[in-house]
């Protein structure tokens, strides 16, 4: 055994090839239990790297583990070896996801929210070899009638019926492109999640295993869905949108993503793809959290078209380099903290169409500006970085930001920023439980700060929220997939803070990605 480690709610080991091998098993047990608790990992959670091989268990509450591994080898014999004591993590449930008000109150998809599957969920595992061919029996009719469906693109289309609310675990496995998902995707390019109508409960997790699970030249869509969680997968080359909460969700989790460039679009501001991770069109109890974006153009819009309040956290995110929409706020009630804003050319928060931002306990480092308000405040300096539309308000408390070239707080001068009571940027609260005055209102359409965060169970509790000098070394460590991921690169602060140009050399390495993984299963 070379290495083993756990992460959130997994553990893994890798080894190298035993001589004469034909086969081998993997178990996972509590450290503290006797070798009868050991446990078989399914055998498409092996895999075969060209100098090792390695093993995740998945599944797991937080706690020590040991994994065992067994080779068969071609005489009949076995050889065994166990790992140390492995630590797995509970992931971070916290957010409007998580929200005691909400439809569902929990966005752990397949899972229980102590990390382990719902009794009786399904799990399949998606592969550039079973993409088109992976088999699922799903209920299609209300007295139960069921229907094999071939290819993860029909499984979907099947469940969007809305009478099958199995949990459904699908975990993707290695580099998976656009020809390997060829018929699975829509005509944009993108893997269709739907429920049947708005809300549809659909107890679905999709999920990459291991640190090299990875959507190649396409996106996710998802729609009218309710109890959905997209963890731990790699998105490069996308075709418009990374991943798209589209219409009529609640209750979904994304986390723990690596989101890089997508392809070009026609406009002069989509040379790195349009959004990044988008939820619009009435989607509400929504979070965020640990995603990793890497020099997004447009990190995350936040509303389109909404006509009624809508609420999403944003959490634990590792802004990198980006350059704008951090989030990009229409009308909701936005909750964003613990965020690492590193180096981000463009702005960082910005608000619009009478929305209501709690911006809390974030680290912004060179960050151009922090935080802005449709036509007022910075916005309205004539730069022409964010909008033409009515602004909306952001209470600020507990930030840390370092070389902003401009913050205008509405009522206090902190030493990083200017006063102006009715040209503002953001209120500065001096408690978080502080009540923004109605007096305070956008210099255009007049709108006051709603004070959602005084009123609303936000998913998170104060005791829970990091300090923010602690932010930089935390979301850096446990955002993006598991160990963050396969893929490396280290941005040259000094030029690529203020740039918003596509990085050539990230590009370039994007495009060339290829996966080392060998083959699947332990035979």
């Amino acid at each position: 055994m070379t290495e083993s480690g756990g992460w959130y709610e997994s553990a893994y080991i890798k080894w190298k090839p035993v001589s004469n091998a034909a086969s081998y098993n993997v178990y996972v047990k509590p450290a503290s239990a006797g070798d009868s608790a050991y446990t078989l990992i399914d055998d498409m959670l092996i895999r075969k790297y060209p100098s090792y091989w390695r093993a995740d268990a998945v599944g797991l509450t937080p706690g020590q583990y040991v994994m065992k591994v067994e080779a068969v080898l071609s005489n009949g014999s076995k050889e065994r070896a166990v790992s140390d004591p492995l630590s797995v993590i509970a992931n971070d449930r916290s957010g409007f996801a998580f929200s005691s008000e909400s439809t569902f109150g929990t966005g752990s998809g397949a899972y229980k929210d102590d990390g382990t599957l719902k009794d009786g969920a399904q799990v399949i595992y998606i592969t550039s070899d079973t993409a088109k061919k992976v088999t699922l029996d799903v209920i299609v009719n209300k007295s139960g009638k069921r229907q094999t469906a071939t290819g993860i693109g029909e499984i979907l289309a099947l469940r969007q019926k809305g009478y099958d609310k199995t949990p459904l675990a699908i975990r993707f496995i290695g580099q998976l492109s656009r020809s390997d998902m060829s018929g699975q995707l829509n005509s944009s390019g993108y893997l269709q999640v739907k429920g049947k109508s708005a809300y549809t409960e659909m107890n679905m997790t999709l999920e990459g295993i291991g640190e090299d699970a990875t959507a190649y030249g396409w996106g996710i869509l998802v729609r009218n869905c309710g109890n959905l969680e997209v963890r731990n997968l790699g998105i490069m080359l996308y075709p418009d949108d990374g991943i798209s909460l589209d219409t009529d969700n609640c209750n979904v989790w994304v986390h723990n993503n690596d989101i890089f460039y997508g392809t070009a679009g026609s406009d002069a501001d989509q040379a790195k793809g349009d959004g990044s991770a988008d939820v619009k069109k009435s989607s509400t109890y929504i979070t965020f959290s640990y995603n990793h974006f890497w020099d997004s153009g447009k990190s995350s819009l936040c509303g389109l078209k909404e006509t009624e309040d809508f609420f999403v956290s944003y959490h634990h995110n590792w802004f990198d380099h980006s350059d704008s929409r951090h989030p990009r706020i229409r009308l909701g009630s936005i909750h964003i903290y613990n965020n690492y804003y590193d180096g981000n050319s463009k702005y960082g928060v910005g608000i619009t169409t009478g929305g209501s931002a709690f911006v809390e306990a974030n680290y912004f480092r060179n960050c151009k500006y922090p935080m802005m308000s449709s036509l007022q405040g910075t916005d309205a300096l004539g730069e022409g970085t964010f909008s033409g539309e009515d602004g909306g308000i952001i209470k600020a408390f507990n930030n840390k930001i370092e070389n902003a070239n401009s913050l205008i707080y509405a009522n206090s001068d902190d030493g990083t920023a200017k006063e102006n009571k009715t040209s503002f940027d953001a209120y500065l609260a001096s408690s978080r439980n502080e009540t923004v005055p109605g007096s305070y209102k956008t210099l255009v359409g007049n709108k006051a700060y709603n004070n959602f965060d005084t009123r609303k169970d936000l998913g998170v509790s104060q005791s829970d929220i990091d300090d923010p000098n602690d932010v930089a070394q935390v979301v850096t460590s446990l955002s993006g997939r598991m160990n963050k991921g396969d893929f490396t690169w280290k941005f040259n602060n000094a030029s690529d803070d203020s740039s918003y140009d596509m990085n050539t050399g990230l590009m370039s390495k994007i495009r060339s990605y290829k996966t080392e993984l060998v083959s699947i299963g332990g035979k």
